[in-house]
């Protein structure tokens, strides 16, 4: 209960007046209702949801970050004139924290604009507990997408296009919706579970990819699946070296001076999914460093990544008529 209570604390802050610049989300849903969600089992009763608010000026510009999710949900935000788009959007953070505003909610904002109806996901964290905890991230990704697809949300959305955008460590989690779409992570809970998971079109941003040699991020790697994973297991959660090519079309883009997660990241998977068949599109840019969503973008070459996105869902039919 006291989980729930949190929780609720977290949706009336979420969907509450701010005086930050950016708005909040139009509607909160716990995308497992009101069930306990597979794998996090008595968890749930101890672990508290925590939102850190990491701005000096919140009243200027907001960076929160949460932990302790054990009600995984999405944040909708509408636009104005839907094109019938829709987007997953999961945020960073390192598989250690989700954060809100600055690849969630700031981002959201831009494709909103363009008639993209987005859904960002605060997806549970795989080592805070959970009962088979790698895969918990995953299955509240698969779940989000069914539930987008599905008309329980909105009756504007069209089916077939629903795509997944994921940054960092959500870029690794949207690689894995991208290769694991029909991996079983859970038995269906109710007719939403019996949809395609698969995404129609996905994009990764600066993504966590390699889950060993000199490109991987050791702490994202040590999260999910532990410092020294057996070969198979690394296998299974390494986006490049599960690349399949049934995979949808792919987007990436990184800069080249990324410190923390190397650009080889991104090149990696690209080459891979290439090999496969998949259609692929990347774009490395010379500077940006890693986390730079929409705000540490601007006045960099970099600030061109979501018009090129948008150009790209355009070109492949993603945007409609």
């Amino acid at each position: 209960m006291r989980s729930l209570i949190v929780v609720m604390g977290l949706m009336m802050c979420l969907s509450g007046p701010s005086l930050a610049q950016h708005r909040e989300p139009d509607q909160v849903i716990p995308i497992w209702g009101e069930a306990v969600p597979p794998g996090t089992g008595p968890v749930a009763d101890t672990l508290d949801e925590v939102i850190t608010e990491r701005s000096a000026t919140p009243e200027l510009i907001r960076d929160r970050m949460v932990v302790g999710i054990t009600r995984p949900r999405l944040l909708v935000f509408r636009p104005q004139q839907p094109n019938g788009t829709a987007l997953l959007l999961l945020p960073g953070g390192g598989y250690q924290r989700v954060v809100i505003d600055k690849e969630g909610i700031e981002s959201a904002e831009r494709f909103n604009a363009a008639g993209v109806t987005v859904y960002v996901l605060l997806y549970r964290l795989p080592d805070e507990g959970h009962d088979g905890g790698t895969d918990v991230p995953l299955q509240d990704a698969q779940r989000a997408m069914r539930l987008i697809r599905s008309d329980a949300l909105d009756h504007e959305i069209d089916p077939q296009r629903v795509g997944v955008i994921g940054f960092s460590a959500g870029g690794h989690l949207a690689g894995s919706l991208t290769t694991r779409f029909d991996v079983e992570t859970h038995e269906g809970a109710d007719p939403v579970d019996g949809l395609s998971a698969r995404p129609d079109f996905s994009v990764l941003a600066y993504p966590v990819s390699r889950m060993s040699g000199p490109a991987v991020h050791e702490g994202s790697r040590d999260r999910l699946i532990g410092p020294d994973p057996d070969p198979d297991v690394r296998a299974i959660h390494d986006i490049a070296l599960a690349a399949r090519g049934d995979a949808p079309p792919l987007f990436l883009f990184h800069a080249a001076d990324d410190a923390s997660v190397p650009v080889a990241n991104s090149l990696d998977v690209f080459s891979a999914f290439q090999a496969v068949g998949v259609a692929a599109e990347i774009h490395v840019f010379a500077e940006g460093g890693h986390g730079f969503g929409i705000r540490f973008a601007e006045g960099l070459p970099v600030e061109a990544w979501p018009d090129l996105v948008l150009a790209w869902m355009d070109r492949g039919g993603f945007l409609g008529e």
